[in-house]
């Protein structure tokens, strides 16, 4: 069973209709990754803009299309909203080709969130793989900001290669923050690296987090996902203490378009997010 809708803050305006909003400026992160960060034309419903860490919004560049993405800045930013993007088609390609004064549209907040205050008082190990660490890094940002009320927070974020990890620029502010036992990896060496290398499963197997207390919350590529799943469950982490979220299934965001389904329920409706017992209680077909 999947749990009760929890509360969430609705969609700003009409749900079908995009909000005008500016870039405010773009990040190149890796080759194939770059951050948008925009701001609503609308300066009354930017001061008023609410979300939770997970939230997910439709970034829509107009002729082109829309694609989900997770609002990747804390809820406590309120400047701008940021989406980081991997290129990976014509709608990705036509975001990445924006400059700042471009104009967009943003369809936000849709989804769920991660259940924050549900973890108050346990441990929480983040596990981000490649573009994965977007929505880690909402999450992990906003949990630090309220350190006193969590216990032991850590992070492991890995990619293929130094040139492959986005937030390159926040990397070492992770490191020496007192508050995140922050791990970094690659795949094979690497010139100059002074972190740990290996696949991440198996780097998070060498860490080895002990499961009592603590959850575990997790977002990458598929296979390594997969196998990192495999590696939680054998270091003991029992299903419902293992979080990720699957918001590149959701496509209208309001349960309309159908595309999202698994079997009866909606990813865009029931989630993005989702504990491991949750999914197992899905139809094969995910």
């Amino acid at each position: 069973m999947l749990r009760e809708l929890t509360p969430r803050p609705l969609p700003q305006g009409n749900p079908y209709k995009p909000m005008p909003a500016t870039v405010l400026e773009t990040i190149q992160e890796t080759g194939n990754i770059k951050t948008i960060r925009v701001v609503l034309d609308d300066p009354e419903q930017m001061a008023n803009f609410k979300y939770e860490p997970g939230q997910v919004g439709q970034l829509s560049v107009f002729g082109a299309g829309e694609s989900t993405f997770v609002i990747n800045s804390p809820p406590s930013m309120k400047d701008y909203l940021q989406f980081s993007v991997m290129q990976a088609g014509e709608v990705t390609s036509t975001i990445h080709r924006l400059s700042a004064g471009d104009k967009v549209g943003v369809r936000a907040p849709l989804g769920n969130f991660f259940p924050y205050e549900d973890w108050k008082g346990k441990n929480i190990f983040f596990v981000g793989g490649g573009i994965g660490m977007a929505p880690i890094r909402t999450i992990m940002l906003h949990i630090l900001e309220r350190k006193k009320d969590y216990g032991k927070v850590s992070l492991l974020y890995g990619a293929k290669s130094p040139s492959d990890m986005a937030f390159s620029y926040e990397l070492q502010g992770w490191l020496d923050n007192p508050d995140l036992d922050c791990h970094l990896c690659i795949d094979n060496p690497a010139e100059g690296w002074q972190h740990k290398v290996g696949l991440i499963p198996n780097v998070l197997t060498e860490i080895g987090p002990k499961p009592d207390n603590c959850v575990a919350v997790l977002c990458g590529p598929p296979i390594m996902i997969k196998f990192t799943l495999q590696a939680l469950e054998k270091l003991g982490f029992q299903h419902e203490n293992i979080v990720t979220t699957l918001e590149k299934r959701m496509k209208c965001g309001i349960g309309i378009c159908g595309r999202c389904n698994i079997g009866s329920h909606y990813v865009c409706i029931d989630g993005p997010v989702f504990t491991l017992k949750q999914l197992n209680g899905l139809p094969p077909e995910l």
